[in-house]
């Protein structure tokens, strides 16, 4: 029977015993002469990898579920401590590997992609780093508490980051207006922690950068994504497409929108609503909204009806929101016992749905492939996990009237408008980090600026009105992966290439659409991500002509 997550109590941790168990395993791999001695240490290493990240995640997971309790805080700043010197053990058996007399054999019996992570992993790290890595930790905590704390006054009630979604949403232009003044205010009335928050986190991934030997943190930014089979000259290209083919379909989406609000502009208060009739929302609560999920999975066959049984049942959702509580969504896992769990913050909005179903497919996927050795498979790179979730968005969609009825149609269109504008934002977010860690001794302003010229850029119809904050150039700040995960962002819009690709192919032959999509879970993490996406018949977004296929498909699907 699986632990329910009640049950879960991973030890913590060590340093003397992960010290000597890991001088063990080095003595041993050291020694193998064949490649059964040296596989069962990789095995044996696994496992000990496992123990630690059950309880490292859990760590996380508990801070972020009560960023206001010192216990938990306490707990995560000794793991943040602990953290490097943990990686420094994790290198030296990874250098051990890579070293080793029997690597070819090891390759075939392992794989190749374990050993091309590895040797990305031993280029981003020196012992040299530790207390610079503690450092960024310390800051991201910092951010994430900042962030947790806010309260926010709209029309007379208090809201957090996560709550302030509905008045951002709400049919009512005016009240969307003053919800966005609102949530700028405060930004405004922080300024100050931000940019001093970001100003040390530019200054130590630099200081790590020249460290390593590289010329700038950009270098060692991808290294730590380990982006093993494409480069920043790649990701350029497909900004330059998303210019090309995208931002022309989202601004003729943006003007559409102005037409059928009657207003004169899209400001930026209205981007997030479609017509005057506001978005479509979920029809029931918490409780409602899992009935019906289970429901849909159920209806999609028993690996997803029995998975997210198993899910429910153990206590791996936390999808309200309340005070105290981080903000946004994520997925993280438990790997000695197979389960992973989902984090959310409900709020009403058709949002919970969106980010539900994405966060989802990420613990689907991760629970499929949960018996993938070496540990280094459980996940694929990051860019390769965001198709499992932005693809569940789309592969959803012939359930969504059992969350918002006669609305579902509107719903799905909505979504597919909204999946397009993003990838201008998310390219956006991209080319901004480039510039700053181009520029890291770039001042507050100058930030701003550099900000500012990427709305020019990928998002020219934007307008901030009086919210005097966003308009000169803060609205990065809300992101947090920009702060907490540098250049993740574009991975998204990677991820989205491929999604809307399994939306198109499941609109022609869903079953095979599923299958193609069940296999790609269950290959976890084991090839790079082009690599990942062929075996799945997808096109490479960097490959030739495939952003316009997916962008003329699109248009198709909305009659535009």
């Amino acid at each position: 029977m699986t632990t329910t997550f009640a049950e879960l109590r991973p030890p913590a941790p060590d340093l003397d015993d992960l010290t000597r168990r890991n001088e063990q395993l080095l003595a041993r791999l050291a020694a193998a002469t064949d490649v059964a001695t040296a596989r069962a240490v990789v095995d044996d290493w696994d496992t000990l990898r496992r123990e630690y990240d059950s309880w490292s995640n859990l760590v996380d997971l508990r801070f972020n579920q009560d960023t206001t309790n010192e216990g938990y805080k306490a707990t995560k700043t000794r793991r943040d401590e602990l953290a490097p010197r943990w990686t420094e053990l994790q290198v030296a058996v990874k250098r051990a590997l890579l070293d080793h007399p029997l690597r070819p054999a090891l390759v075939e019996a392992i794989g190749a992609q374990a050993f091309a992570l590895w040797e990305v992993d031993v280029l981003a790290f020196d012992p040299a780093l530790q207390d610079d890595l503690v450092r960024e930790s310390a800051l991201d905590t910092e951010y994430t508490t900042l962030l947790a704390s806010a309260a926010i006054d709209v029309l007379g009630t208090t809201v957090n980051l996560a709550t302030i979604r509905p008045f951002r949403e709400h049919a009512d232009r005016n009240v969307r207006h003053e919800a966005e003044r609102a949530l700028w205010s405060w930004f405004a009335d922080n300024a100050e922690p931000l940019d001093r928050i970001y100003d040390d986190l530019v200054a130590v991934r630099t200081k790590m950068a020249h460290k390593l030997g590289f010329e700038s943190f950009v270098d060692l930014g991808y290294k730590r994504m380990l982006r093993i089979d494409y480069t920043r000259a790649d990701v350029e290209r497909f900004r330059a497409q998303v210019r090309e083919h995208v931002v022309p379909l989202a601004a003729q989406l943006i003007e559409q929108q102005r037409e059928r609000l009657g207003v004169d502009q899209v400001m930026a208060w209205d981007e997030s609503i479609s017509d005057p009739g506001g978005n479509p929302e979920p029809e029931g609560d918490h409780d409602w909204m899992i009935a019906r999920a289970l429901e849909m999975f159920d209806a999609m066959g028993p690996e997803f009806g029995d998975f997210f049984r198993t899910l429910n049942d153990g206590g791996f959702l936390d999808l309200r929101s309340r005070d105290g509580k981080a903000g946004g969504g994520f997925c993280t896992s438990f790997p000695t016992i197979g389960m992973p769990f989902i984090f959310a913050n409900f709020d009403g909005t058709k949002g919970d749905v969106e980010v539900f179903t994405h966060e989802v497919g990420h613990a689907f996927q991760n629970y499929q492939s949960r018996t993938k050795q070496p540990l280094d498979y459980l996940w694929p790179t990051m860019e390769s996990c965001e198709i499992h979730s932005m693809s569940l968005e789309f592969l959803t969609w012939p359930h969504m009237e059992r969350f918002f009825g006669d609305d579902a149609e509107r719903f799905r269109r909505i979504h597919l408008a909204d999946g397009l504008r993003f990838l201008p934002y998310g390219v956006a977010v991209d080319h901004f980090q480039h510039d700053v860690y181009d520029n890291p001794d770039a001042t507050p302003a100058e930030r701003k600026a550099m900000w500012t010229r990427a709305e020019e850029l990928y998002l020219p119809w934007r307008n901030w009105g009086d919210c005097d904050y966003a308009a000169a150039g803060g609205r990065w700040q809300l992101q947090r992966h920009i702060y907490q995960a540098p250049f993740y962002y574009i991975d998204y819009t990677l991820a989205q290439t491929c999604a809307l690709q399994f939306l198109e192919r499941a609109r022609t032959d869903r079953d095979a659409a599923m299958r193609d999509y069940l296999t790609l879970c269950r290959r976890g993490g084991e090839a790079p991500f082009q690599d990942l996406a062929r075996s799945a018949g997808l096109t490479s977004p960097f490959d030739d002509g495939c952003l316009k296929r997916v962008v003329d498909e699109s248009r198709r699907i909305l009659g535009v």
